[in-house]
């Protein structure tokens, strides 16, 4: 439970008026203060801020107080801690504390924050020879009591992330791995001095670190490695492994699944299943992966979901806390457009903004853009669409339109379940990332029956760029460049051209049958474009539906609105009647409506009317 005072109450404590309290909380100089309506609520463990107030700078010539870097990319909980602008997520290590549950597995979507508290978990129990408690002292962990400060620095501690071990062969996985789990060893290095270890266990620990240890000496380096931990400190290790599914991943996308899950079994039951020389366990991971049998007889372990209210808010940013870091880098303002980009995500009872693309957007000059798309591989996305149904297609278009729906969620869903059972598609989609859970209720075992919908403006272009390009493949790159040019100069006799001798190339006169295919067509040459745009489909605007709307997310950029149109054996001359139709049809419901409320300076607006391989283009600019 969190513990907060009014402005009053600090004002007491600290001696000072409510007024000056009230302006410390506004400019972000009280860590941890956020605003509860009109009343400031500030954790009563922060500390009063230095008085270092504008009039005195201006008397003694000193300089204002210099805004702490962000934490780009940044994993190292140290290194965050002290030099960059950190959110305190220590509380976590309280309720790890009173709850005790021996192996722990934490699931979130990519870049949520999941490396960097496994370091802060490593840092606050690892013995070490610093004085590492010094990296806790000013956090909220360290506020909670003596009884929690006697866990920092007691035990020692195994760490690997497996984030980055993403090979094409399982020859070169299990080499990678096996040079990760060579430089534990090797940080380990008071074991070879070590007077509690027989000869036998050193010569192990010597074969591995020279890269002489076998394959099964290798699935055993959790257990054998914490048996020697234990024996020389007296005290049974903690085994931290971050991102333990990205080699499963890899394995199921580049055709060496079996022996990986294999290897990775034989790996973690003997450093967590009835391992006596292991005192607690921390996994995170994007998928639970439990139907595996990575964890086969594992009773002790203690999954937690982003179904489940248990650390839901250590994973990500809460509200409090964005608000907070956008009064500290002065611009409270942002908030509510931060909102509509980041925010969205629930993770149990609590409100999550992807923290990855808040961070992005405060270092790009609050100026929004898709900063998540880019962080990893979307190839499992990819195959899930390529063997999606119509009806999932459907279902993933009323997505894009704003739309919820209520769908069976597996979170223990697993990669081969891809290929033998489609609609596990929106377990994958809300596991990683690309859904948001509205509601969730649980009518029988693990699984449940969920709302979901999209999260954020953010996750709405993801799905324009990475879903709707999977059209990219009927396009050749050559003449997506030339037709997406012709649109954006507004070249009309380019862009009619283009298309025409794109169809002639590519289709059969059976595929241009109806309008939704040159939907289809259209939005998928625009969704190839860069991260310039914001493009949505057959969405209420004005009087109507328009049919595609490009809108910029630079004010130096011109918005650009197409409605389409289709007809069976045309003439031209026909042809141009329907096109100069549907270019009226923008004007008269208003389509541009959304873009001048927004002051979007130039907007072009093309009316398309297509007929089997025939085009015929109208536009014009406002």
């Amino acid at each position: 439970m969190e513990f907060y005072m009014t402005t009053q109450d600090a004002a007491d404590l600290w001696k000072i008026s409510t007024r000056r309290i009230s302006i410390l909380c506004k400019e972000g100089r009280i860590s941890g203060a956020y605003k509860d309506g009109k009343q400031w609520m500030i954790p009563v463990y922060a500390e009063k801020p230095a008085d270092n107030r504008l009039r005195e700078t201006q008397r003694y010539g000193r300089k204002p107080m210099k805004k702490l870097p962000l934490p780009i990319g940044i994993s190292d909980y140290r290194k965050a801690s002290s030099e960059y602008y950190y959110v305190d997520k220590t509380l976590m290590i309280r309720d790890f504390i009173d709850e005790r549950p021996q192996v722990s597995l934490f699931t979130r979507p990519r870049r949520f924050g999941k490396t960097l508290n496994m370091d802060m978990l490593r840092t606050f129990f690892e013995i070490s020879d610093e004085d590492t408690s010094i990296y806790f002292r000013n956090k909220k962990i360290w506020a909670c009591g003596a009884e929690y400060q006697a866990y920092q620095g007691k035990y020692p501690v195994i760490y690997v992330t497996f984030k980055d071990v993403k090979c094409e062969t399982w020859e070169s996985t299990y080499d990678f791995i096996s040079k990760i789990l060579r430089n534990e060893f090797e940080r380990h290095s008071e074991l070879l001095e070590s007077s509690r270890l027989s000869s036998f266990e050193k010569k192990y620990y010597i074969d591995v670190l020279n890269g002489r240890a076998n394959e099964n000496d290798i699935a055993m380096a959790f257990l054998n490695l914490s048996r020697m931990l234990h024996e020389h400190h007296g005290t049974a290790p903690i085994i931290i492994i971050d991102e333990y599914d990205t080699p499963i991943q890899q394995g199921h996308m580049r055709g060496y699944y079996d022996q990986i899950i294999d290897f990775m079994r034989a790996l973690f039951s003997g450093g967590l299943k009835d391992n006596p020389h292991l005192s607690y366990g921390f996994l995170t991971g994007i998928l639970r992966v439990a139907k595996e049998s990575i964890f086969s007889g594992l009773n002790n372990l203690k999954i937690n979901s982003i179904l489940d209210n248990r650390y839901s808010e250590y994973f990500g940013f809460t509200p409090a806390e964005v608000q907070e870091m956008s009064i500290y880098y002065g611009v409270p303002e942002k908030y509510d457009e931060m909102c509509e980009w980041y925010d969205g995500y629930r993770f149990g009872n609590t409100e999550i903004f992807n923290p990855w693309s808040v961070i992005g957007y405060f270092g790009n000059e609050c100026t929004p853009r898709a900063f998540w798309q880019s962080t990893g591989s979307n190839d499992i996305i990819s195959e899930v669409l390529k063997l999606a149904t119509p009806e999932t297609m459907e279902r993933l278009k009323a997505l894009m339109q704003g739309e919820a729906f209520v769908t069976h969620i597996d979170t223990g869903v697993i990669y081969p379940q891809i290929q033998k059972n489609p609609s596990s598609i929106y377990s994958f989609l809300l596991v990683t990332g690309y859904l948001k859970l509205v509601k969730a209720a649980q009518p029988f075992g693990s699984d449940y029956m969920c709302e979901v919908a999209l999260p954020n403006k953010e996750i709405s272009y993801v799905y324009s760029k990475e879903i709707l390009s999977q059209l990219e493949n009927l396009i050749p790159p050559s003449a997506a460049i030339a037709i997406q040019e012709a649109i954006y100069t507004m070249d009309i006799s380019a862009l009619q051209k283009r298309l025409e001798e794109f169809l002639i190339q590519t289709i059969s006169y059976h595929d241009a049958a109806n309008e939704t295919f040159y939907h289809g067509l259209i939005l998928g040459l625009c969704a190839m474009l860069d991260n310039c745009y914001r493009i949505t489909s057959n969405r209420e605007a004005g009087d109507g539906r328009f049919d595609i709307q490009m809108k910029p997310l630079d004010g130096k950029l011109p918005g650009i609105i197409i409605e389409l149109k289709a007809a069976k054996d045309y003439s031209q001359e026909q042809l141009n009647v329907l096109a100069q139709k549907a270019l009226e049809q923008i004007d008269e419901r208003g389509y541009a409506k959304d873009m001048d409320l927004e002051a979007v300076s130039v907007i072009l607006k093309y009316g398309i009317a297509f007929s089997g391989k025939k085009v015929c283009i109208k536009a014009s600019k406002q």
